[in-house]
């Protein structure tokens, strides 16, 4: 039987495995997905996660449940040598390797993209997978409680500072999402006011949101402005070291909260340890059809899609264009990835990967967001209904479907959650202390060190 291995379980790796679910006939191929985490992120929603509007196990759609005759290998891949069609899989816990394949689909995934940022390591977190969106939320909460509890002057206000970087759509919408949260928390905080929130989103270029235009862009800065945000254009992140942020700008602030979204690079695994043909960008080589490759040069048997694919993008009429990494591509891809590789195996014909983009759509905070399609342009409430009903259609499963869905209704007539779970990230910390509160120094009341 042959073995048809996937690196990654993504959109482009989720949407694969389950259209070759359905199309395979019995004893035709084997299917194998190695991924580290067991579900798929359905990243669009990590903002709200972030706000509270959307459960973060509803943002998690659970591999096993659903690729119910697929083989799932909890691991990650540290080297492919389709020289010898093997993969070297290091799984979560235990020794690394080998993985044989007869076909292999690479998508793998993009990582987030750091800089040497002093104290960048040590105090920001991503926004890319559900525990970050999670632990995002938690600690603005926290920060919440704890500056509730003091007098007004340096520590609360840096408490109630938060500095985004990268204005991107996941910068941007992350910021409207954690700003409009932090203000309607307000209403059970009368110790605070509005004035001490301090929330700040850097961008090195000239404008926001890339993917829509000029003045749509502007007309987002603007809102978040006039909602107190403060948005730092041409600017870069200098240094965060121990939660003081300076700016190219000069200024300086401390915060409490980093959230770092400045883009995304290749896989590792693609860029550096492969014997696979990869573009400058550090980016496989795609055919349209989404073979590994070129026209003239084939790869046998490799497929790629997804944020590590440099798939060439048919439905623009510029030479080399290539897909943009989004959701919207991804799972396309992964759709059609899944009938070519069908195909191929019976002898059929393949077809090229070709999508029109049905536009872009941005939640900025509940009740705000921005939706273009060309020319067309929709802002406020419109859009934002529009941004959650695209959404709950293409999160796949219905199960997942209905669980959003009945979030979004209770949370209309109760409001969301203000309730953090820090603690959950430490869940020895009760047991171990015995009930004794912490000194000022950390450790515990009796005078012993804390655990």
């Amino acid at each position: 039987m042959r073995e048809i291995v996937i690196v990654g379980g993504g959109y482009a790796g989720f949407y694969t495995a389950w259209g070759l679910e359905k199309s395979l006939r019995s004893g035709e191929a084997h299917v194998t997905v190695v991924d580290p985490r067991p579900y798929m992120t359905y990243q669009p929603f990590l903002p709200e996660v972030t706000a509270g509007s959307v459960e973060a196990r509803h943002a998690a759609v659970s591999l096993r449940r659903h690729l119910r005759r697929t083989r799932l290998i909890s691991g990650s891949v540290t080297e492919i040598r389709h020289a010898g069609r093997t993969l070297t899989v290091r799984p979560v816990d235990g020794a690394d390797y080998e993985l044989p394949y007869d076909t292999l689909v690479v998508t793998a995934g993009a990582v987030t993209r750091t800089f040497p940022i002093p104290g960048l390591a040590q105090q920001a977190i991503g926004l890319k997978h559900v525990e970050e969106a999670v632990a995002i939320r938690d600690r603005l909460l926290t920060a919440f409680d704890q500056a509730a509890s003091l007098p007004p002057g340096p520590e609360r206000r840096r408490l109630l500072t938060v500095t985004f970087v990268g204005g991107g759509f996941s910068g941007v919408e992350g910021f409207g999402e954690l700003l409009s949260l932090a203000t309607a928390m307000l209403k059970s905080y009368p110790e605070l006011s509005f004035g001490e929130l301090s929330f700040h989103l850097v961008e090195a270029r000239g404008r926001i949101l890339p993917e829509v235009g000029d003045e749509p862009g502007a007309w987002v800065v603007r809102s978040l402005e006039r909602r107190g945000g403060h948005v730092h254009l041409n600017t870069q992140l200098v240094s965060v070291e121990d939660g003081h942020v300076v700016l190219s700008s000069g200024e300086e602030f401390d915060s409490e909260l980093i959230v770092w979204t400045a883009g995304n690079a290749s896989n590792p695994v693609v860029h550096n340890h492969t014997d696979l043909p990869v573009d400058e960008r550090g980016l496989l080589v795609v055919r349209p059809d989404l073979r590994v490759g070129t026209d003239d040069d084939p790869v046998p048997d490799v497929w790629a899609a997804g944020d590590d694919a440099a798939v060439p993008d048919l439905a623009v009429a510029l030479p080399g264009a290539r897909t943009v990494p989004n959701a919207q591509h991804a799972v396309r891809q992964g759709r059609r990835l899944a009938k070519n590789i069908v195909a191929d195996l019976r002898g059929g014909r393949v077809r090229d990967y070709r999508h029109s983009s049905l536009g872009v759509v941005a939640t900025l905070g509940l009740g705000r967001g921005i939706f273009q399609y060309k020319r067309i342009v929709i802002k406020g409430f419109p859009a934002w209904l529009m941004h959650r009903g695209y959404h709950v259609l293409a999160v796949p499963t219905w199960e997942r479907k209905v669980r959003v869905l009945t979030v979004w209704l209770t949370a209309a007539f109760f409001g969301r959650d203000l309730v953090s779970l820090a603690s959950v990230q430490h869940p020895r910390d009760a047991f171990v202390a015995s009930g004794r509160p912490r000194s000022a120094d950390g450790s515990r009341a009796s005078g012993r060190p804390a655990a």
